[in-house]
């Protein structure tokens, strides 16, 4: 095999590419800019995310899921939050598809229009806080220990398998608090955890 692979001397990046696909750790797939992950990439995954989760749970948290889609209003309030990746949102504007009556397959029904448009989660502060809002009528509901393993999409224009695709794998974690005091007390404690992270978000009420 070692004759096949790139050396890393003559191009770095096919090296790494090389790597990952005669490693059998991840393979392209038929949607441009994202990944399959096999076998024994998944199984990096599960081993980085169990390590992960029980240091998570054994400060207290615990594991939630929230939607997929986000209505296009909720990213609308955030706009300077999301200005950084708005460029890379998936939308989606219909519900349903018909059979093309040219035979040409399956179409997008016209009459299937979404009221309001759904963006498919790049990463899911909006919809997560507009849950606490129910969640939370006063400080005895306090504090929100939230953690989330989930997929986001952010539909990349250069990929490469593992550090940069339009769908990928983490988690976030969201908490919420009755002074600033127990805010910063948390952030600090859960900066430990973020080497190993995807993407750690951590918030105060």
């Amino acid at each position: 095999m070692s004759k096949e692979i790139t050396s890393r001397a003559a191009d770095y990046s096919q090296w790494y590419n090389d790597l990952v696909i005669k490693g059998e750790l991840a393979d392209h797939s038929a949607v441009r800019g994202c990944m399959v992950i096999r076998p024994y990439g998944f199984a990096l995954w599960e081993n980085m995310r169990d390590a992960l989760d029980k240091m998570f749970k054994d400060t207290g948290h615990v594991n939630a899921y929230f939607p997929l889609f986000i209505p296009k209003s909720f990213l609308s309030k955030e706009a300077a939050h999301v200005e950084g990746f708005a460029k890379e949102c998936a939308v989606v504007t219909h519900y349903r598809l018909m059979n093309d009556p040219n035979g040409g397959g399956v179409i997008v029904d016209p009459d299937a229009k979404l009221e309001e448009e759904l963006i498919i989660r790049p990463t899911s502060e909006t919809i997560i806080w507009n849950t606490y809002k129910d969640w939370v009528q006063s400080y005895r509901d306090l504090p929100l220990l939230i953690n989330q393993w989930a997929n986001v999409v952010r539909w990349e224009m250069r990929t490469r398998l593992f550090l940069r695709t339009a769908e990928f794998l983490w988690q976030e974690g969201h908490t919420a608090h009755a002074t600033r005091e127990e805010a910063i007390e948390e952030t600090e404690k859960c900066l430990v955890f973020t080497p190993l992270s995807w993407k750690t978000l951590w918030h105060c009420l």
